[in-house]
């Protein structure tokens, strides 16, 4: 009979730094969130949905996609854009390429929404995150979290160059 193996326990440091990202992942997505809601009557993962429209040509994507973007699962981004059509911010339609699939599409009116929340989103995200950091640190949290992602999901498109796809034009 095999003798259980003792776990390989984290260090002091590690410990430390395992506690403070923790921390990270629970209060900011909590902090993001309540400014939105206050701010825009809307959450983070619809914001992070609308955004995500907002920043591709013809802002449409394959709903695969938007949940990609906006890491979440199919499910529930299909409530989120139910939610969102309701509001008229966002329709759905079957993708014109390949009707098996469907595509979200930001409407004029839902583009004008995240256009009128980005600026105090912005603004959290910057005082929350950026402010605290060196831009040394920035480059460091860059390549931690890109290093992270990978780990857990070597296909992620921040791990195989392929966010900038989802970024706004300049």
């Amino acid at each position: 009979m095999e003798t259980p193996q003792e776990p390989n326990w984290l260090d002091d440091e590690e410990d430390r730094a395992w506690i403070a990202l923790g921390s990270v992942l629970m209060r900011l997505p909590a902090a993001l969130d309540a400014q939105l809601q206050r701010d825009a009557g809307i959450s983070h993962f619809e914001y992070q949905v609308m955004a995500g429209l907002s920043m591709v040509p013809e802002r449409t994507l394959r709903m695969s996609e938007l949940a990609a973007f906006a890491e979440g699962s199919l499910p529930r981004l299909s409530q989120v854009v139910g939610r969102l059509e309701k509001r008229d911010w966002v329709t759905r339609s079957p993708d014109p390429s390949d009707g098996r699939y469907t595509v979200a599409t930001l409407t004029d009116d839902g583009f004008e929404k995240v256009a009128a929340t980005a600026p105090g989103h912005v603004a959290a995200v910057r005082a929350y995150v950026f402010d605290a950091l060196t831009r040394s640190q920035v480059r460091q949290l860059t390549a931690i979290g890109t290093r992270i992602v990978g780990a857990v999901d070597p296909t992620h498109p921040l791990v195989n160059g392929q966010v900038d796809r989802l970024r706004p034009q300049k």
